[in-house]
């Protein structure tokens, strides 16, 4: 299987709402609940309605799209990285899984994740 770096920053936050996103952008995840508006994005393109954020993620993505019949794709990444004391944030789309990990564990979490056999594109 193979796990793709994607370039830039990211970045976690809670939203007032979601008026001054740019849904044009390259990455945008977001997600709304009874509790919250949440969205990722890439850090220079956060909006300016920010309530909280959580900055100095790097992102990956399982390369490829993966059918819904497949079974702990994910549990596997997160079980090799959760082993090596790297904490993991998962958006989920039809087509992948995005895996973001904090910027200072990056390096580590795709060494590890080329350990297991990962191959690293």
């Amino acid at each position: 299987m193979k796990i793709e770096s994607i370039a830039g920053n990211f970045s976690v936050c809670i939203v007032f709402d979601y008026d001054n996103i740019d849904l044009l952008d390259k990455y945008t995840f977001i997600g709304k609940t009874d509790e919250e508006n949440s969205l990722v994005c890439l850090s220079e393109t956060v909006p300016a309605n920010v309530i909280e954020r959580d900055d100095g993620l790097k992102g990956m993505r399982i390369q490829g799209e993966l059918d819904f019949s497949l079974i702990g794709i994910l549990a596997q990444i997160a079980t090799a990285l959760a082993k090596n004391k790297i904490s993991i944030f998962v958006v989920s789309t039809f087509n992948t899984d995005y895996i973001f990990v904090k910027e200072a564990d990056f390096t580590k979490a795709l060494l590890v994740l080329a350990s297991e056999g990962y191959e690293l594109i």
